[in-house]
Parts: structure tokens; C-alpha cells; sequence
């Protein structure tokens, strides 16, 4: 079933906007995952020379000029809160203060069985508020949580016999939690890239779905991945042609 066919490719996004997100200033926090992307980006930026991004890893308060892609390691792995104090400490830096848009992503490995949603949720929504009226001009876009591949085969049968909890199951099923909170506050209100739901469409459309008393949650995709987590060649190219279609379209307009 075709639920959500990934666009493959970024020649029918006008010469006009690529020209415009290059002049941009765009500041995107992250760890191992959003390596994988920024890895993923710069291929595309390869096969197609009309994406002239400036990519720089931001690693102080230097003040970087307008026209650049900056990054940098945000907070610490396991953790989620830290990565939302230490994203509102470097809008505060020259780096950032003056940046276009700015955003940040958790990581799959901040979530686990015993995370509480709704409290990460709230502690997000708070530090979002106040960014946002710190810096009125700066465009704030929303990521939603990356998947995990969810085990399946023997090793899963044996762990289920066994009492023993399979992976990708209940820690999925948090990140979904967490980010049905994220789609219902921001989705269609404010600029949002779901990550998630690239991460759990295959090719052809149809998402990687699993169920659990009687919800269905989403996994990512096993093709996608190398560690049941990263993202391998393919993964990384389709979650970049779908954050640089987002970025470049009508993805961040009306967000002011």
C-alpha cells in the first residue's frame, strides 16, 4: 500500500529557492544521526551543483556570516534535557543569535522503555516558548524522534519465549508517544520535519508498522540502517533529499 511516496529526487525544486536557502543562516544542533544526514546532504550537494550550502562545523562563538549551514554537537547522548539547555545556550552565542532558522534533533538513543513523553514533551515546549520569544526573528523548526529497526527473526522468538524484551518494541513505542505529542502541538501550526515518518517509509511507499494492543507504531525501516540505529547510504539519502526539499520549499514560509 502506497502510504507516503519518498520523493527521490531534487530537480524540481526552483533555482530560485536553492538560491535563497544559501543565503540563509541556518543552525542545526545534533549528534551521531544528524551526522549521518549532514553526510547525506553533502553527496546530494555532489550530484547536484545547483545546492550550493556552506556547511560549517560551528565549535565556539565565532560569528559565522549569513550563507552558511553551521552545526554542532548538541548536549549529551542519554540525556534528552541536556540537549534542550545546551541547544538555548548556543542560541544565545554570536553563532546563533542571528541565525534564519534553527533546530535541533534528540537522538534514538535519549529514549528508552522507562522515558516519560509527556515531561520530556513539556520541558521541550517550555524551552521552544521561551527561545521563541527570545528570538522573534529566528525561524524554530520541530524534528521529530528518530526510530530504531525493531528485531525480528529467531533471536526475536527466543527473547519473547524467554520473557526477555525485543528490541525496537517498547522503546518505538515511547518515541511515537513522543512524537504524536510533537505532530498534535506544532503540526500544521509551525514548521516541522518529521523525520520519524522518513526514517519508517520504504521505497515504495508503504510504512514500516508494527503492532501493539491494537496500535499500530512506527519502526525504521531495516534497509535504512547498518546498526539497527545510524543510517547507512541509503537511509541517509532519503531522510536528506527530504530535509533539503523542506528546507528549500514552503516547508519554513509563514512561520514568523
Amino acid at each position: 500500500m502506497n502510504e507516503h511516496k519518498l520523493p527521490d529526487r531534487l530537480t524540481d525544486i526552483p533555482a530560485a529557492a536553492w538560491e535563497d536557502l544559501a543565503g540563509k543562516k541556518i543552525c542545526f544542533g545534533h549528534q551521531s544521526v544528524g551526522a549521518n544526514i549532514l553526510e547525506g546532504i553533502k553527496v546530494l550537494m555532489q550530484e547536484n551543483p545547483q545546492i550550493k550550502l556552506t556547511i560549517v562545523e560551528s565549535t565556539s562563538s565565532t560569528k559565522q556570516a549569513h550563507g552558511a549551514f553551521q552545526h554542532f554537537r548538541v548536549g549529551k547522548n542519554l540525556d534528552p534535557n541536556s540537549k534542550i539547555a545546551s541547544f538555548t545556550q548556543h542560541m544565545g552565542l554570536d553563532s546563533c543569535r542571528d541565525a534564519d532558522v534553527a533546530f535541533f534533533k534528540f537522538c534514538y538513543v535519549d529514549i528508552t522503555p522507562n522515558t516519560n513523553p509527556e515531561a520530556l514533551f513539556e520541558n521541550y515546549r517550555s524551552g521552544m516558548k521561551n527561545l521563541a520569544v527570545a528570538y522573534p526573528r529566528i525561524t524554530f523548526v520541530h524534528v521529530t524522534l528518530p526510530l530504531v529497526r525493531r528485531q525480528t527473526g529467531l533471536k526475536a522468538l527466543i527473547k519473547r519465549m524467554a520473557g526477555r524484551p525485543v528490541s525496537g518494541y517498547e522503546d518505538n513505542i515511547v518515541r511515537n508517544r513522543y512524537n504524536a505529542l510533537l505532530l498534535n502541538e506544532y503540526g500544521g501550526k509551525a514548521p516541522l520535519f518529521d523525520l520519524a515518518r522518513f526514517e519508517a517509509t520504504n521505497p515504495d511507499g508503504s510504512l514500516e508498522l508494527f503492532n501493539k494492543n491494537g496500535s499500530k507504531y512506527l519502526a525504521l525501516v531495516p534497509g535504512y540502517t547498518y546498526d539497527d540505529g545510524h543510517l547507512n547510504e541509503a537511509g541517509r539519502r532519503v531522510v536528506a533529499v527530504a530535509l533539503l526539499r523542506f528546507l528549500a520549499s514552503s516547508g519554513l514560509k509563514g512561520s514568523r
